[in-house]
């Protein structure tokens, strides 16, 4: 049994013609649209980047507990579970957050891995003397300055060479069976950064001061230039389309679509000025963000093209694999909140969950059941109380240490999550520092203090906020048995007024 994970970041799904997208050119998305069953209704999980990858290396959410941060040392992976089991793993990428402080642990689950080197602030190229700001909107960032000069053409980008690697790995193991092959390339993720050449094809006019990387928030820039930013987004995704058809025509080459499954999804969405906002994090999860792309293969291409519109999520990543490669799901030492999507595809359910539930750590916690999606925020002014659970007290880009004003003496030591009996550290939200080094926002924005109610089928573009008591009590209701299906700490409920 063999079996190929796609994974490529901030990956719109609105942007893509099997979901009814018109005007951007993913024709090797399509080709494996054709041969795969469609999922409709597929959403994120725990955000942002990190945060959904250790949702789909570990079959659970982890918002509710921490925040960005590695693989803890009490997860069982999928990745140890595969090689326990006789599978062998893989990774290919160049997601550079899995080397960074805060991303441990990743890709050392598998068996191999390879990183290829350069995107957004990867500490790559080396200079003593840092780049100063050219005429330019959006955000500089020196290092990332020093990592472009290496980029000359497409086949210099760090994604192409990902997914060439991945290509690499496939020849040199032509002949092997019973393996996963992890392939993650960090594209369409901003800067949205590509030969000028690729923008042709968008017709893109823009005469302004260079913009290929948004800062995240409300919209700050002229209609030219997010009419243009929207261009390099569509032109960096029709690249990272290219190097996805070098894939799909080895698997052509080798018939691979006899006995391989093939998983293509995201972590999640990016705002382009959708509710004038950009990027991600700030704001509410919308339907951009949280609504994302899923396509799988079945080997010899079976229910190539059905459509399911069944609620699903990312944490179904892994007990979807175990199942393909006749691993019990018992072998998971710690309990599952995914759930296979192989019943679905062959018609033996119709459902596997009543709702979908997703957010960021210590911001709004949302659930949809498909028609209506419900935000819920922080009940308190100061968002208390909450609770960041760990056993590696590393986030994005720093620990949590000495410097960066934390009181040792508020931390407590113990078994305190509900499923696992391993110790971490229980820190108080309020003690720890919630910034990475880019973004000078905090959990508690003034974004997301609002509970608002959508109706998903006559208003996806959630502009319009409802006032429907009875649909309201029903998604509350839906959310406090989410909650409890997902261990979630019980200071949740008193944050979010639930007690």
């Amino acid at each position: 049994m063999k079996a190929i994970v796609l994974l490529l970041d901030s990956v719109n799904r609105h942007y893509l013609s099997a979901y009814g997208a018109s005007g951007i050119a993913t024709p090797n998305l399509d080709r494996l649209a054709e041969k795969s069953a469609i999922f409709t209704n597929h959403w994120s999980g725990s955000l942002p980047c990190m945060p959904a990858r250790r949702d789909m290396m570990t079959g659970r959410l982890g918002f509710l507990e921490r925040n960005w941060g590695p693989i803890e040392p009490f997860d069982h992976t999928l990745p140890q579970i595969l090689r326990d089991n006789g599978v062998f793993s893989h990774i290919a990428t160049d997601h550079y957050h899995y080397f960074r402080v805060g991303g441990e642990n990743y890709c050392q689950q598998f068996d191999t891995w390879d990183f290829i080197r350069g995107q957004e602030l990867d500490s790559w190229v080396s200079r003593v003397s840092q780049p100063e700001k050219p005429e330019q909107i959006g955000k500089f960032m020196p290092q990332y300055a020093l990592n472009r000069t290496q980029f000359h053409s497409e086949e210099d980008y760090s994604s192409p060479k990902t997914i060439q690697s991945a290509l690499n790995w496939l020849e040199d193991n032509r002949e092997e069976d019973n393996y996963l092959l992890w392939v993650e390339a960090f594209d369409p993720h901003e800067p949205f950064d590509l030969p000028d050449s690729e923008l042709d094809d968008y017709e893109d006019d823009y005469e302004g001061p260079s913009y290929y990387w948004p800062e995240y928030g409300q919209v700050n820039v002229p209609d030219d230039a997010l009419k243009h930013i929207r261009k390099r987004y569509a032109a960096l995704l029709t690249m990272t389309d290219r190097s996805v058809g070098k894939l799909l025509d080895v698997m052509d080459r080798r018939g691979m679509w006899d006995d391989t499954l093939l998983i293509f999804t995201s972590d999640h969405g990016y705002l382009l000025g959708e509710h004038d906002f950009m990027a991600k994090n700030i704001m509410p999860a919308y339907n951009e963000i949280a609504h994302i792309p899923l396509m799988v293969h079945l080997p010899g291409s079976k229910h190539a093209g059905k459509r399911i519109d069944a609620l699903t999520q990312n944490i179904d990543v892994f007990p979807t694999l175990l199942e393909h490669f006749g691993v019990d799901i018992s072998c998971a030492r710690n309990k599952l909140h995914g759930k296979s999507w192989l019943p679905l595809i062959r018609g033996e359910a119709a459902a596997i969950r009543d709702c979908a539930l997703y957010g960021y750590f210590g911001k709004n916690v949302n659930v949809t059941d498909g028609e209506y999606t419900y935000f819920r925020a922080s009940s308190q002014e100061d968002n208390s109380p909450i609770n960041l659970y760990t056993a590696m007290p590393t986030t994005i880009g720093h620990y949590y240490g000495l410097n960066h004003i934390i009181d040792p003496s508020r931390i407590e030591i113990g078994p305190f999550l509900k499923w696992t009996d391993f110790p971490v550290y229980k820190i108080p939200g309020d003690n720890v520092q919630m910034k990475d080094q880019t973004q000078s926002f905090h959990v508690n924005s003034t974004f997301i203090r609002e509970h608002l109610l959508f109706h998903n089928i006559d208003d996806y573009g959630q502009n319009h906020p409802i006032h429907d008591k009875e649909a309201e009590q029903r998604m509350l209701e839906l959310l406090r048995k989410a909650l409890e299906d997902h261990d979630s700490p019980d200071e949740q409920y008193l944050r979010l007024g639930l007690e």
